[in-house]
């Protein structure tokens, strides 16, 4: 044992008591980096890197995510008519990692598809009304059963017709 007055850790070696703390080498520093955690202390450092890694990895996972659905929003913001189609470009782009398929999707964002059936919608009700026919009665309900609107018009119908007979 010492006997100059300095306290030092000893520990039991096969029966005899040996130091832990040897002589300081010169050119060790004097003072450890805040970094350094004693023996049986917390690590700090270890625990706000974890907290910031897992934050980056969520908030990497997040814009990630937000990027991939970008075409997807804009397309139903705007109410195209090819909506469905960019969402599944979207969907096949995020699983299969091929953005040749998201590229697609955001083309087809802005680019207009002409709705023509709409046209063609609006001739064939001008020319049933052209014809004197209501398009409500001839719609057929697959239930069987007619609208009351459709039974109005038909009874309108057959009185009109009655009229210009007689």
């Amino acid at each position: 044992m010492r006997t100059d007055g300095a306290e030092r850790e000893t520990i039991p070696v096969g029966g005899e008591e040996a130091s832990l703390a040897g002589p300081t080498h010169p050119a060790a520093t004097h003072h450890l980096p805040f970094f350094i955690t004693a023996p049986g202390e917390t690590d700090v450092l270890y625990y706000v890197t974890l907290g910031v890694v897992v934050l980056a990895i969520v908030a990497v996972g997040v814009i990630f995510l937000t990027i991939h659905s970008l075409p997807e929003r804009m397309a139903h913001k705007s109410k195209k008519i090819q909506m469905d189609i960019v969402a599944v470009l979207c969907l096949l782009a995020l699983f299969t990692h091929n953005h040749a398929f998201w590229f697609a999707a955001l083309l087809l964002t802005y680019i207009d598809i002409p709705d023509f059936l709409s046209p063609f919608q609006r001739i064939a009700s001008s020319v049933e009304s052209l014809a004197g026919q209501d398009d409500v009665s001839e719609r057929i309900d697959p239930s069987g059963t007619t609208p009351p609107d459709a039974k109005m018009a038909e009874l309108r119908r057959q009185g009109d017709k009655g009229a210009a007979h007689a």
